[in-house]
Formats: C-alpha cells, sequence, structure tokens
C-alpha cells in the first residue's frame, strides 16, 4: 500500500515536470530555428554585399573602360575605383547616419555618426541580420550610385574636380534621396507612412534616376569632347566592356535580390525578375537596333542589359515574372531610343550614356512600377494607405516621387557643379583632353605605344 502510494505521488509530480521538459525544450527549438534563420539571412546578405560591390569594381570599372577611347581607359577605371575607398569613408563617418537615422522626412539625424550604435544587434530595417550587415549592404548603394554618374563626363573631368563633385553629391542629393525612400520617416517611404508613398524596392529613383539625371546635367554643363560629332569616338575594347556587362548582370542579383535583406521567397521573387528583365530587355534593344540599323550589335546586346536591370530595380520585389517580362522588353526598346534618337535629336554630349539608360531606365521602372505591383507578389505592401495592385493612385505616387528625385538630381548638381567650377575648375585644358587624361591626370598609360 504504501509503495502504490510512492508510486501515484511520483506520477503526479513528473506531470508538471515533463511539461516544464516539454515547454523548454520547444523553446530551445524555436531559438536554434531563430539562430538558423539569423546565420542564414546574415550569410547571404554578406554575400549580395560582396556582388553589389563587384557591380562597381570590376563590373563599371570595365564596362565604362572599354567604351572610351584607349588614351582615357585608365581614368575611366580609375573613377569607379577609387569610389569604392572614397564613398566608403563617407559613408562610415556621417553618410550612414544621415541616409537611416532618425531625423525629418528630408534627412536623417547624426544618431550613428563614425558608426556609433552600429553593432550586431538587429536593427529596425532588417530584423534578423546584424546592423552592421545592413549598414555594410546599403555603403555599396552608395559607392556605385556617384561612380554611374562619371560615364556622362568621361574623358574631359579632372580628377580633382570628380573627387570635390562626388563628395558634395554624395551629401546633397544621395543621402537625402536615400532617407526619403529608404529611411524610417522618410517623406516617400511607402512602409513608414510618407507623406508620398513610392515603392522603390532596390533603387530606380535612389540610385537611377538620381544618378542618371545629375549625369545628364553634367554632360550638358561641361559641353562637349573635341572633336565630337566630327571625329569618331568609337570603344576602343568591346570585350573588356561585355566583361563588365556581365559583372553587372552577375551582381546586380546581389543588387535587387539582395533588397529583401533575407533568404527567403522574397530575395527569390527579386532574383527571378531581375534575371527576366535583364533578358528581355536585351533582347528589346536587339530588335530596335536590327530593324533600324540592319545589324545586331555586341554593343546593342549589353547596353540592352543593363536598360532592363536598371528599369527592373525598383520593381524586383513587387511585381511578378510576367510583368517583369513586359517591364524589360519594353524598358530595352525605349532606352534604345532615348540614346540612340533622343540624344542625337537634342545633340548633348553623354559620353557613355548614363543618362540615357539610368535616368531614362530608372524613370519608366519607377512608372511602371506602380502600373504592376501587386499584393500577390509581396503581401508586405501597405494595406493601410490605401494602395491597390496597379492603380492610377500609386502611378501619380510613383511619377510624384520620380519628381523629387529628377529636380533634387538636377538643382542639386547645378549647384555643386559650379562650387567646383569656381574653386578648382571642373574640365581639363585643351591640351590634356588632346593627349589624354591617363598621361595627363595621372602619369600612366593603360598601353604602351610599342603594344
Amino acid at each position: 500500500m504504501q509503495r502504490g502510494l510512492w508510486l501515484l505521488l511520483a506520477q503526479v509530480l513528473a506531470v508538471p515536470l515533463f511539461a516544464q521538459s516539454e515547454a523548454s525544450d520547444l523553446e530551445a527549438l524555436k531559438a536554434a530555428v531563430a539562430q538558423a534563420q539569423s546565420s542564414g539571412d546574415n550569410a547571404w546578405m554578406l554575400t549580395c554585399t560582396a556582388l553589389v560591390l563587384l557591380m562597381t569594381g570590376p563590373g563599371l570599372a570595365l564596362f565604362y573602360g572599354g567604351l572610351v577611347r584607349r588614351k582615357n581607359v585608365l581614368a575611366t577605371m580609375m573613377q569607379s575605383f577609387v569610389m569604392m575607398a572614397l564613398a566608403t569613408v563617407l559613408w562610415a563617418v556621417v553618410g550612414y547616419s544621415l541616409a537611416f537615422g532618425t531625423g525629418s522626412p528630408v534627412i536623417g539625424s547624426l544618431d550613428y555618426f563614425m558608426l556609433n550604435g552600429v553593432g550586431g544587434e538587429p536593427s529596425g530595417y532588417a530584423g534578423t541580420i546584424p546592423h552592421q550587415t545592413f549598414m555594410l549592404f546599403q555603403m555599396m548603394f552608395a559607392i556605385i550610385t556617384p561612380a554611374l554618374i562619371s560615364g556622362a563626363f568621361a574623358e574631359r573631368m579632372k580628377f580633382s574636380a570628380m573627387l570635390l563633385f562626388m563628395t558634395l553629391w554624395s551629401f546633397v542629393i544621395y543621402y537625402p534621396m536615400a532617407h526619403m525612400v529608404w529611411g524610417d520617416g522618410g517623406l516617400l517611404n511607402a512602409f513608414t507612412g510618407g507623406a508620398i508613398p513610392c515603392y522603390d524596392f532596390a533603387g530606380g529613383t535612389v540610385v537611377h534616376i538620381t544618378s542618371g539625371v545629375s549625369a545628364l546635367v553634367c554632360a550638358i554643363y561641361l559641353g562637349k569632347r573635341l572633336g565630337y560629332g566630327t571625329e569618331p569616338m568609337k570603344p576602343h575594347n568591346l570585350v573588356i566592356s561585355t566583361i563588365g556587362a556581365c559583372l553587372l548582370w552577375v551582381g546586380w542579383f546581389g543588387f535587387n535580390a539582395g533588397s529583401a535583406l533575407s533568404a527567403g521567397a522574397g530575395a527569390s521573387s527579386a532574383f527571378v525578375a531581375t534575371q527576366l528583365g535583364a533578358a528581355t530587355a536585351t533582347l528589346g534593344w536587339l530588335v530596335m537596333e536590327w530593324l533600324q540599323m540592319g545589324k545586331p550589335s555586341i554593343l546593342g546586346a549589353i547596353s540592352g542589359a543593363v536598360a532592363g536591370l536598371v528599369v527592373i530595380t525598383p520593381a524586383a520585389g513587387f511585381v511578378s515574372p510576367a510583368a517583369a517580362m513586359v517591364m524589360g522588353f519594353v524598358g530595352g526598346a525605349f532606352c534604345y531610343f532615348m540614346v540612340v534618337k533622343v540624344k542625337s535629336m537634342l545633340g548633348y554630349d553623354d559620353s557613355l550614356d548614363a543618362f540615357g539608360i539610368h535616368g531614362a531606365g530608372g524613370t519608366l521602372g519607377a512608372i511602371l512600377t506602380g502600373v504592376f505591383a501587386s499584393h500577390a507578389v509581396n503581401d508586405g505592401l501597405p494595406e493601410a494607405a490605401g494602395l491597390l495592385d496597379g492603380n492610377g493612385g500609386q502611378v501619380v505616387n510613383q511619377i510624384l516621387g520620380s519628381l523629387v528625385a529628377w529636380v533634387l538630381a538636377i538643382v542639386g548638381t547645378l549647384i555643386i557643379l559650379k562650387i567646383c567650377d569656381i574653386t578648382i575648375g571642373l574640365r581639363v585644358p585643351t591640351d590634356h583632353e588632346i593627349d589624354g587624361l591617363d598621361l595627363t591626370q595621372h602619369g600612366e598609360e593603360g598601353y604602351s605605344l610599342e603594344a
């Protein structure tokens, strides 16, 4: 009898003990799952960060370097390469804070000055990766965006002027625009109650409209290259440019799919849209070129691919595969028209077509995002703001957001150019332009005369 009582007592006591053990195991399992997700997301985002850096050097450096004349190849590649150093330092000191610190609807604060408070814990922007990883990923956007502008003034701007221009441009245009679109409480941030809710998944307005429009202003302000329109200025090495374009295409998966900020379904969706957009834009450009010129060219193919990547960037995480294909094909044809027809009609010398591809393509992509964005693809699209799939109201918001980027880029760039022109001068002397910037700006030659 006594033994039975002890057994009964043991069973009664075991129930809460087992329950407590099961609850403890469940919590441990949840913690392990969360840690695995965090580790997986962090690994993916660090990989994407490296891919986006790859886009500037060697991607953009080779793409632009092969398109200029032989005497300017090193100077052109140097402009992309040095931005990996200059923009990194500016971003670490104050740029990240101004773009992503909590501030006004137009600019951030100094909360993260010298990366103070940016450590291993997640931030409000990405809950499963370290704050440092998010900061690094965004840094790569701050590097490549001003570097894109250099294609417009290639072969004629002083290196010292370029450094001053890029520094001021980052402060006046890039950091405010990044905050307005992606920063907490930004004017155009659709996900934090911005006054003009604008969708921009990976930088149609922040990266491509600002850089492309600023490129057009630079090209007009500096004037044409010596001999433009009367002397041949063909690319000196399309093999190099093709390699650069391929690296840009690969790196763009980090650019767009990485903007999902996790290794989940959103990244896959953006990855698919990016590939389809680039592929159909290549075909769209080639069709136009074949019909107009009688022959398809490798220069047209790589230009079309980059145009498609630009157009799909603001929409990558918001649109279906079918919509991405439509956007890509239309974007390739449209950018061909802007580069070949409009540029010729207006007569400006945008050396490497930074505006025709990035400015025009970014604007088209931003507007079409309002047409094709779908909750079926991204259920995180704001419902509270009354934004429906592909409606006229959202198209209006996209146009307004694009106009903000256009106005900021035009006004800001003009002011910066004037400051640079008055202080140190913008354009190289005539004899330096004739001899080439490789030798006159850097004392080097990309190719020996004996080669």
